[in-house]
């Protein structure tokens, strides 16, 4: 920020601790005139106001932020510090004095402080009198506590009008904008408005919040020493000892210039983009205690009026005060003044730090730039977690609070911000790595690009600062870095300064998309402008119509009761009104609203028209083309968001005690009140809320193609959402009741310009989240309107395969014509889940209603096509129709069921984690409807489950006993479900015995008949398809079930499909061959003899085989004691069949084994080997001759393998 006399450090003494610089030269002439006679100062700019001096004039003189600042408003009493003239008190405390008018005196020094830098006062005045002096002085201080509140507080004041880009997003709530500064005229032509009261800042949320501090301190009495000399005010303030910290008293220095604060110091050292506490106490005093401040001219005026022997003393009293800080200086500058050719002797006059800014400096309030910078880099290298977002969110809320306010800083802060996020590293490593921009980022992006449209469509900036931000925009919008515009609609997207919505110009066929940066459309505001005189005249005035005369034809410019229309591009003109809002012109901004709805209206009139005429052949068709070229929720400058922020701000009513600082954060919901529209039409009976609701319904039912890119396709989501979020805060009277169904009606009759219309493109937006609100509010009030509208939104084409031949118009979506899942719809999964809540939503409130059930039943069947959601439909319907402390809805458990079964039919042939979820929770819905349910499941089991399902989980739950006892079932009714259960257990394992086998027995084991077929199912099966697992474990089924026969045939059959390799000592089905070897002990001889043949062929491992053989020789065969069998009671030699045949293969395999582990044995498996051997010879020992194979398979053995020493050394050792 200019600050003048910044080059001029050397030349001055130090200043004290949190003093500010000075800001031009004095200097003065012999009086010839008198005292206070004032000259023209050398080397200053000619009169004129600085930069800045038209666009941001002297801001409101509001109420404060407390019942105590009405003072801090007030003029000086008579009785203050204050040396007034005759005629120049200011208002008084206390009741008489409010009835006493303002003085000639102080309305004019009040207009000239907050206008003309007090230079241009002394350059165009020869004598100011000392009384006048004064009173520019005093009222040059700010006199708005909004203001101190502002620069020293994230919060926004509770009066800051929303952007509706931060508020679409999130952002803060917002009641009526602040008035136009004093000063300040409309952007329309004609005279300004008269002045609105605007609000208290919000409630500071904590305690921490520099502005509240600063208010704790003023009332504590911490604020002490104030003096304000000329343009200088200082003072010091006491911070209360704590439990770590002692008292603290800091000294503070403010410099101000045409109410606006220039420089601040402390001695705290805060470093911030805004004020602290200390500064905050002193400003507040300045403003509330006017009377109590003492108050000086300029020090050059007091030194003027010293005498040379006065003068020395001044300055040598000066010099013994702070001779340690400013002697070395002092001597430097006296050396100066005393040699001719210094450079101090060049220039006519001194530096006073009291005496204002000169003409030619920037007059704006104090910002740390360099602050702003750090914070927002600070910000965005924590990469836009949570707490840095909403910091960051919250310094565009500030800007945003700026720009109304008319400061100048707000598009300089934002200027900062922008430098910050286009050095942000991140974008050249998203840009080389290819990844897309963080969702958090890309919504700060897209903040800050609806922020610089706002600041480029100013109504009342500065050709010079356009041209300027243009220039910066462009630069930023050629640097690679610089993120895209989301959405990717190319040329057919119009830009922001087409003037119609629906443009027929534009070619479809150029495949040439031009690069849209997130500045693009602020590049193409500033082609926009404000001087178009019917413009002019809308914003103007709440009485502009058309002559009477020229209502009977058709005219671009009004509409048929002669209401004025504004034809514009509608996110431009809606860019407009956020312009206007942010800007500080809330009346101007409604006017141009509603000439912006009326054209709406209009254009949805003739749409209507359009489509009566078109509607037979698009309804043979069954298809139509999208005629939006873009879609208004989710659109980049939120026109929607805009409209409707707009109008409800005008109805928001604020609570009484608004005017009170409060540490609770406001979250209540808004209350809103009818405020009727203020127009030149006769009896229009309609209020700024009902407006609110309709266009928040048109832009909502708007028929609308998807945008390409996840985050736009996200956008719409999110946008939408929020539109409802707000629209669910109002409260439905009959006013809005009846514009509500007025809407809907038409957005049914709409055709193809609405998304409820009865024809829609195939890739149209959804609808469903809106007309689930859209049911929900109509449904008290309309219910065959509600059903008829929720049911037409139930569709979403995208989905369905085939595509209409009247599809294939829109050159950019033929690759839609495919039948899939369709990839480019990145949200679908989103919108197929708010597709099932609406269903979910009219299910819950059809409960009863056998005929909309069955509707809404036919609508899902027909529309959704994700068996995951219906199953939630059905879930939720089971819940719904059964609940805990009532009798259950047999209509919506039919319902439920219904859902179930297609659920059942849909999962039958493709993979579902959670199809066993599925099986049991339909098993446990058809319970709960009852036997009749149960029995047609079973009996129709091959269409909705795998022959698995159906017997594992369907017939086992079937035949429990809990189902038994909760159908409270006679024995007719048993039995029916036990023939169901049986019948279908046999068609189950003939189609997959290997699965179903072993269930089919269990389920068919109280009927010999059916027990037996099973039986029979298995053996048949058992040489094609069984694997050896399924037959052992049913092998041990029929055992356990006392068939010991039947177990031992399964377990010959099981054996013939084994193979057990030499390594394989643990595989899982040793288990089984020890059974079924035990099995066959037990039943005799014969089945021993029988089944070790099948062992010697399958099993090849040794230790296996010496296990079988140690438990065949341990007891006698035969002991299970079979009916009609004898048993001898001997025990079985391994020298005789058939366990010889055992024994031979069993050395056979330890043999064979040894070789191959010798192959490939390493030093650390030795000891184990040793050991293996060791088991071997006991084998060996079995045959007669056993001790001689096995000497001879050692010799063996060291003979082949004698290069193995230490391991034959070992063998020698252990086996000699």
């Amino acid at each position: 920020m200019a600050e003048g006399g910044e080059g001029e450090e050397l030349l001055r003494p130090p200043l004290p601790a949190g003093a500010p610089g000075p800001k031009r030269l004095c200097s003065r002439a012999c009086p010839a005139g008198g005292t206070g006679a004032v000259h023209p100062r050398p080397g200053a700019a000619g009169a004129g106001a600085g930069p800045g001096a038209g666009a941001s004039g002297a801001p409101p003189a509001l109420a404060g932020c407390c019942p105590a600042a009405a003072a801090g408003t007030a003029g000086a009493t008579g009785t203050t510090a204050v040396a007034v003239g005759p005629g120049g008190g200011g208002a008084g405390g206390g009741a008489g004095s409010l009835l006493q008018p303002e003085s000639l005196l102080d309305a004019a020094a009040k207009r000239v402080a907050g206008s003309w830098a007090f230079e241009r006062v002394e350059g165009r005045f020869q004598r100011i009198p000392e009384p006048v002096q004064r009173r520019i002085v005093y009222w040059s201080f700010p006199r708005s506590e909004r203001q101190i509140c502002m620069y020293s507080s994230f919060q926004p004041g509770r009066a800051a009008a929303a952007s509706p880009a931060s508020a679409a997003a999130g952002g803060p709530a917002a009641a009526v904008a602040a008035p136009a500064p004093a000063g300040e005229e409309s952007p329309a032509a004609g005279p300004p408005p008269p002045a609105v009261p605007a609000a208290a800042p919000a409630a500071p949320q904590g305690e921490g919040l520099p502005f509240r501090r600063g208010i704790r301190l003023l009332e504590t009495g911490a604020v002490d020493n104030v003096l304000q000399v000329g343009f200088h005010l200082s003072g010091t303030v006491t911070e209360p000892a704590t439990a770590t910290e002692p008292e603290m008293t800091y000294k503070v220095a403010i410099s101000f210039d045409r109410c606006k604060i220039t420089s601040v110091t402390c001695g705290c050292g805060n470093k911030d983009i805004f004020y602290c506490a200390h500064v905050v106490a002193l400003s507040l005093y300045r403003i509330r205690k006017p009377d109590q401040v003492k108050l000086r001219l300029p020090i050059s005026e007091t030194l003027f009026q010293m005498n040379r022997d006065q003068l020395q003393k001044f300055v040598q009293y000066l010099i013994t005060a702070h001779h340690t800080e400013v002697l070395p200086t002092a001597q430097k500058l006296a050396d100066e003044i005393l040699s001719s050719n210094s450079e101090i002797n060049q220039v006519h006059g001194a530096p006073d730090p009291t005496a204002g800014a000169s003409i030619d400096d920037e007059n704006c309030w104090h910002l740390d730039e360099e602050q702003v910078r750090e914070q927002v880099k600070l910000f965005l290298s924590q990469g836009g977690y949570y707490g840095s977002g909403k910091q960051l969110n919250s310094m565009f809320a500030k800007v945003r609070e700026m720009l109304r306010m008319r400061d100048s800083n707000g598009a300089r802060m934002l200027t900062l911000i922008t430098e910050q996020f286009m050095a942000d590293p991140r974008l050249s490593l998203w840009r080389q790595q290819g990844t897309g921009i963080t969702e958090k980022c890309r919504q700060l992006w897209d903040e800050l690009g609806a922020l610089w449209v706002c600041v480029v469509l100013n109504p009342h900036c500065k050709l010079e600062e356009k041209s300027c931000w243009l220039r910066q925009l462009r630069k930023w919008g050629e640097m690679d870095v610089c993120p895209l515009e989301d959405g990717n609609y190319g040329n057919e997207l119009p830009n922001i300064t087409n003037a119609l919505t629906q443009s027929s110009g534009h070619s479809q066929d150029s495949l040439a998309r031009p690069r849209r940066t997130v500045f693009t459309r602020a590049i193409e505001g500033c082609d926009l402008h404000w001087q178009d005189s019917h413009l002019q005249r809308i914003i103007s005035s709440d009485f502009y119509v058309s002559p009477s005369y020229q209502r009977e034809g058709e005219s671009l410019l009004f509409n048929s009761q002669g209401q004025p229309l504004w034809l514009e591009h509608v996110p431009t003109a809606c860019a407009r009104v956020d312009a206007l809002r942010s800007h500080g012109y809330p009346r101007e901004a409604l006017r141009l609203t509603v000439a912006i709805i009326n054209t709406l209206r209009l254009q949805q009139q003739r749409q209507l028209e359009i489509y009566k005429h078109q509607k037979k052949e698009l309804l043979q068709r069954g298809a139509t083309t999208i005629t939006n070229l873009e879609g208004w929720v989710g659109h980049p400058l939120n026109p929607i968001g805009c409209l409707f922020l707009t109008l409800t701000e005008a109805c928001r009513l604020e609570e009484e005690n608004c005017l009170e600082i409060s540490d609770a954060g406001d979250s209540k919901p808004p209350v809103y009140q009818h405020v009727p529209i203020a127009t030149g039409s006769q009896d229009s009976g309609e209020s700024y809320l009902s407006l609110a609701l309709e266009v928040a319904l048109m832009g909502m039912g708007q028929q609308r193609v998807m945008p390409e890119g996840l985050y736009a396709q996200d956008k719409v989501c999110r946008n939408e959402e929020q539109i409802i979020a707000r629209l669910q805060d109002l409260e439905l009277d009959p006013v809005l009741v009846q514009t509500l169904r007025k809407q809907c009606i038409l957005l049914l009759e709409g055709g193809p310009f609405s998304g409820l219309g009865e024809v829609i493109h195939r890739e149209s937006v959804p609808m469903h989240t809106f007309a689930k609100y859209l049911f929900s509010a109509l449904l008290p009030h309309d219910a065959d309107l509600a059903y008829k509208l929720a049911l037409r939104a139930m569709r979403l084409p995208v989905l369905e395969t085939t595509a209409p031949s009247g599809d294939v118009t829109h050159p950019h979506h033929l690759v839609s014509v495919v039948p899939s899942r369709y990839p480019r719809w990145f949200t679908l999964g989103h919108l197929e889940s708010q597709q099932c809540e609406l269903a979910s939503t009219m299910l819950t409130a059809a409960k009863g209603d056998m005929l909309r059930l069955r509707t809404v039943l036919e609508a899902i069947q027909k529309n959704i096509h994700s068996s995951s959601l219906i199953f939630k439909l059905a879930q939720d319907a089971f819940k719904i129709a059964t609940p805990a402390d009532s009798n259950s809805d047999t209509t919506l458990l039919n319902v439920a069921l219904e859902l179930g079964l297609q659920v059942m039919r849909m999962t039958l042939s493709t993979l579902n984690w959670r199809r066993r979820e599925m099986v049991r929770w339909l098993v446990t819905c058809a319970t709960e409807v009852g036997v009749r349910a149960l029995v047609s499941i079973l009996q129709s089991w091959y269409s909705l489950f795998t022959p698995t399902e159906a017997t594992s989980i369907v017939a086992a739950t079937v035949m429990s006993h809990n189902t038994i006892l909760r159908l409270s079932l006679d024995y007719p009714q048993r039995e029916e479900l036990a023939s169901c259960a049986r019948t279908l257990a046999l068609q189950c394992a003939m189609k997959d015995p290997q699965n179903c086998a072993l269930s089919a027995l269990t389920l068919c084991e109280k009927d010999h008949i059916a027990f037996e077929t099973a039986y029979q199912i298995v053996i048949d099966a058992a040489s094609t398809g069984m694997t050896y697992t399924q037959l052992f474990t049913i092998a041990r089924y029929m055992e356990h079930r006392g068939y010991p026969l039947r177990a031992f045939k399964l377990a010959s059959l099981a054996m013939t499909h084994l193979n057990l390799a030499y390594n394989q000592d643990t595989h899982p089905a040793i288990n089984d061959v020890l059974w079924a070897c035990a099995l066959s002990h037990s039943l005799g001889k014969n089945e021993l003899a029988a089944i070790i043949p099948l062992v010697v062929k399958s099993v090849h491992c040794a230790t296996v085989l010496s296990d079988i053989l140690r438990r065949c020789t341990m007891t006698a065969p035969g002991l299970a004691g079979i009916p009609g069998r004898r048993n001898s009671g001997k025990l079985m030699s391994t020298d005789k069949a058939p366990l010889r045949q055992l024994l031979d293969a069993t050395i056979s395999a330890y043999i064979n084994t040894t070789h191959s582990r010798l192959t490939h044995i390493s030093p650390r498996h030795y000891g184990e080997f040793i050991e293996f051997l060791s088991k071997a010879r006991e084998t060996f020992l079995l045959a007669q001759d056993g001790h001689i194979q096995f000497a001879q398979f050692i010799d063996n053995l060291k003979q082949i393998y004698k290069g193995k020493k230490k391991l034959m050394l070992l063998v020698r050792e252990r086996f000699g």
